[in-house]
């Protein structure tokens, strides 16, 4: 529902191991819906070139990441490869109250966290067709040490196991496919 004393869309939780294409369904997703929201994540590592603080991620540093946490300014945040990521809870609070179909794009463990704080989001699991294609997308890319791999796939194994916690679980065999799916669940079509 659009309008004045609209009840607020449910926020829609996209979760997978790494190297699945989450960031690929959501940027089809947001091509065909611009109007959905996607949540800009704070993170202690810093800027990759081509970056933009705000737009990529909100950098910060180790003391002011602390700061967020004191203040429960986060709804979910989690360590990684040894940077910390989160994102940030008012933003997420004023779309779903204006009504804007609202996503996260997180790990098992800050979804863990969100179906804590707000049980009603649709929590979607996004998996590969197979662990051999998962292996062969991580390690196609080419941008990460051997270690930082093995890491991601060592996280993959146990992010696959928890599939079942999620409301629904989508396969990615095609990414025009799964965004159609998500639209659907996201009530947009």
């Amino acid at each position: 529902m659009d309008g004045a004393g609209a009840v607020p869309r449910r926020l829609t939780v996209l979760s997978g191991p790494s190297g699945v294409g989450k960031s690929t369904v959501v940027a089809h997703l947001r091509s065909a819906h611009p109007e959905i929201w996607h949540s800009v994540s704070v993170t202690t590592r810093h800027a990759r070139p081509g970056e933009i603080h705000g737009v990529h991620y909100y950098f910060t540093d180790q003391p002011g990441f602390d700061k967020l946490v004191a203040n429960n300014e986060l709804l979910e945040w989690a360590q990684f490869a040894g940077n910390r990521y989160g994102t940030p809870r008012q933003p997420v609070l004023d779309r779903l109250a204006a009504g804007v179909p609202t996503l996260l794009e997180i790990d098992l463990q800050g979804a863990r966290q969100v179906r804590s704080a707000m049980p009603e989001a649709l929590q979607v699991f996004l998996a590969p067709p197979s662990w051999e294609e998962l292996v062969r997308r991580l390690t196609r890319r080419g941008t990460e040490p051997a270690e930082v791999v093995e890491r991601r796939l060592a996280a993959a194994r146990v992010e696959l196991a928890a599939e079942s916690e999620f409301d629904v679980a989508l396969v990615n065999t095609s990414v025009q496919d799964v965004a159609r799916e998500l639209i659907s669940l996201m009530g947009l079509s």
